[in-house]
Formats: C-alpha cells, structure tokens, sequence
C-alpha cells in the first residue's frame, strides 16, 4: 500500500503533519462516568457486574487470584518464556536501582540547614492490560520500579477471562516481581475501584498502567479530583530518522512493528532522501504480507508518514516539534543527532537499537508519554513511584542571621503573624 509521503515540506505546514490520530471521547465520557459514579456508590457488587457484562466473568468468589491460581500459572508458563522474562527482569531491575535518587543536605546559611529527601507513595494501584495482547512485559515495568522505589502497599489489577482466570504470564511476571494482590478486574470499573475503594479494594494514592480507551478516561477523570495517575497517554508512537548509512529493511521492520499495536498506532519515517523513502515504502509493503496482524497494520499505516527534509538539523527540529514516545536514531553519527533531541520518550541509537528492545528486556522502560506529551513528562521511573519532600533546622543564631530578612518580607506582603512568629523567637 502507498504511504503518505511529503518532501520538504516549509516550517508552515509542520503542525499538520504532527498531528495524531485520533477518537473523540466524547461519545464514552457519559458512560465511563457512569462506570465510576456506580463503584463509589455500590461497590464490590458494581464490580461483579461489571465484569460479568464486559469480560463475562462471573467472579462471585472473590476477585483476588488465589494461592492456587499462581502456582497453576507457574506450570503454563514455558519454560524458554520463563527465561527471557527472567533476562528482563534482571536488566530492568538493574536500570532501575541506579535511579534511586540521593537525599540533598545543604547548609544555606551559619546555623540553617535545608534537607530534600524522597520518600515511597505508600499507596499504588497497577493496571495491567490483558484483552487481545495481554501485556506481561508491563508487569515488569510497573512492578519493578514501584518495589525498588519502597511502595509498602500495592495493588496490581488485570482484566479476567471469560473462565474468571488472569492471563497466567501476568500472574508469573507479578509474583517474580514479588507482587501479593494480584486482582482479576479490567477496563474503567478496576480504575473505580483503585480510585476509590470498596470492600475488596482500598484507595490507592496513585494509579499506574496501560489501557484502552475507557481505561485511559476513566484516569484522565479520576486524575483531576479523586487520585494521582502516572501520565496522560494516548496510542503508541515511533519516529525513525533515517539517512544512507539506514537499513531500510530494519526501518520498515520498526514501522510494523509500532503499526500492530492498533489501528490508532502512528509511525513517522523522517529522512534525508526520496531514495531512502522508496527503499523504506518497499520493504514495508514486502514485510507486512508475512505478519499476522495484517488488518491492524493496514490501517495504522493510513495515517502513518513518510517526510523527507533537507538536512539534520531540519530533522533535528522536526523531530522536537513532533516528541516521539519513542525515537530511533538510524543516521550517521547518531550520538550526535541525539544531543540536538530535547522531547522524546526514549531514544534508540544506531541500526541496532530496535524499539523492542526498550519494549522487552534492555532495561529502560516502557511506559512513555504519548501524544506530544514528551515535551514536559518523562518516561516512568522509580521516581515516578517517589515524592519528593523537604525539612530545614534552624538553629538560634540562624533564626537570628536570617530573621531580619524574614521579617521585612513578611510585613511588606501584609502578614504581620508571619513576622510576629519570628519576632517572638528572637525576642526572647
């Protein structure tokens, strides 16, 4: 099939070309709404019927996977499938505890010391999605971080089966992770309950995963008012910056393999020549005939593009404007291309560096701002599990060294009390 292609487009029509796909919402906001107003007010029963009319699991035993469900996972899980979950964890584990930030103390003036120190959210609530590409992998990138970071209490939720059974990957990669409460709910009723609470389910303070459409509205409602979320998020996206030195074989393969996330997925080739956009367009349309998400693909590409711009910097520049989730850098001296980069999820180096591997098993994560959201959210971390807070000792003499300052900025904004609090310390 035939790409969308422009060449050298001028600077004007760049915010037409970084436009996504995308639904409108407005037509489930009503329901979704329904969805949470309904949990809050009825609780564990709500949720019983919930799944019954969307996953069509009738969970009247309980929602939390049992003892005997994790060890019956553990036997289905392959073996080979059991080693490569093992390979990612270990590299992620690795990543991840290099994050863990440093307290700062710092002695601002004689006798006045300021500390800032991050603590764990006590709280965490994990949504795992587990419809037609249950996502195991995520459970990885949820869970490691949130233990590494200290999390006490945390919650991980993933949709059921039609049987009333998790997706047996899901419950492996969680208990390797050392996760205890595992629950089988899915869609906008798990977002409900973790938001907040019912018999089975205690609030969260802060709402972490993936999701379909009415799993990301139900966080994007119960962000502004009930609890903390990780990110906005929107479908999936991948940029490939691409010159001679590129192998359009492996450009083509990352542009598939972003376009069989769904329909909505957006891949964007940018290069240096039209000869570079041909061999890419071929190779795309000889490799998708042997993948098995045809359909899906087919339909990403109608609003996937190919761009052919003059040189790197316009590269540079376009790339900013569009703030990939993720960004490949398949271009000579790549290093170099990726210091001009300033908004992107992650970055993939060189010919080499396929997306999968930061979906997988290298160590970074994978949950990334979509959506042009890269340009002020950062890709998940043990910080994003953290919150950060302050503490300062005053001693006599530095109340004293710095009280007069104090005192004149506070009578001059109209607060006299403030004043007074400092005026009766050094007062006496």
């Amino acid at each position: 099939m035939n790409i969308f292609k422009v060449i050298n487009p001028p600077q004007s029509a760049w915010d037409s070309l970084i436009e996504r796909p995308s639904e409108q919402d407005s037509d489930i906001e009503e329901g979704v709404r329904d969805i949470l107003r309904n949990v809050q007010e009825r609780g564990d029963a709500a949720l019983r019927e919930y799944e019954k009319r969307f996953d069509g699991a009738s969970l009247s035993g309980g929602f939390k996977v049992s003892e005997e469900e994790i060890a019956e996972a553990g036997d289905l899980v392959p073996e080979d499938l059991k080693h490569a979950i093992a390979t990612a964890y270990s590299n992620i584990l690795k990543f991840h505890i290099a994050q863990l930030p440093k307290e700062i103390r710092v002695k601002t003036s004689l006798g006045v010391t300021c500390v800032q120190k991050s603590v764990p959210i006590n709280k965490v609530g994990l949504y795992v999605p587990g419809g037609r590409a249950p996502l195991f992998s995520t459970v990885l990138m949820l869970c490691i971080p949130a233990k590494v970071a200290g999390c006490e209490d945390i919650i991980l939720c993933t949709p059921p089966s039609a049987e009333g059974k998790a997706n047996p990957c899901i419950i492996y990669a969680a208990t390797l992770c050392g996760m205890k409460n595992i629950y089988k709910l899915g869609g906008a009723q798990a977002i409900a309950a973790m938001a907040h609470g019912t018999e089975s389910i205690t609030r969260r303070d802060k709402i972490f995963g993936p999701g379909n459409r009415y799993v990301m509205k139900a966080k994007q409602i119960v962000g502004m008012s009930q609890v903390a979320i990780d990110m906005p998020a929107g479908p999936s996206e991948v940029m490939v910056l691409a010159d001679e030195t590129s192998q359009p074989s492996f450009v083509a393969a990352d542009f598939l393999s972003q376009d069989e996330h769904g329909p909505d997925s957006q891949s964007i080739l940018v290069c240096s020549s039209e000869i570079i956009a041909k061999a890419v367009e071929s190779e795309i349309n000889r490799q998708m005939t042997k993948l098995s998400r045809q359909e899906t693909i087919a339909k990403s590409l109608m609003h996937s593009k190919i761009i052919v711009l003059p040189n790197r910097d316009a590269i540079a520049r376009f790339a900013n404007e569009y703030a990939p989730e993720h960004l490949i850098i398949s271009m000579q001296e790549p290093w170099a291309m990726a210091e001009k980069i300033y908004a992107a999820g992650s970055i993939f180096i060189g010919n080499y560096s396929p997306e999968s591997a930061g979906d997988y098993a290298s160590g970074t994560n994978h949950t990334l701002p979509t959506s042009r959201w890269a340009r002020s959210y950062s890709a998940l971390g043990v910080e994003s599990f953290m919150r950060r807070m302050t503490i300062q000792e005053l001693s006599k003499e530095g109340l004293e060294g710095i009280g007069g300052a104090i005192v004149a900025m506070a009578l001059a904004e109209g607060l006299d009390a403030h004043a007074a609090a400092v005026k009766a310390r050094i007062e006496k």
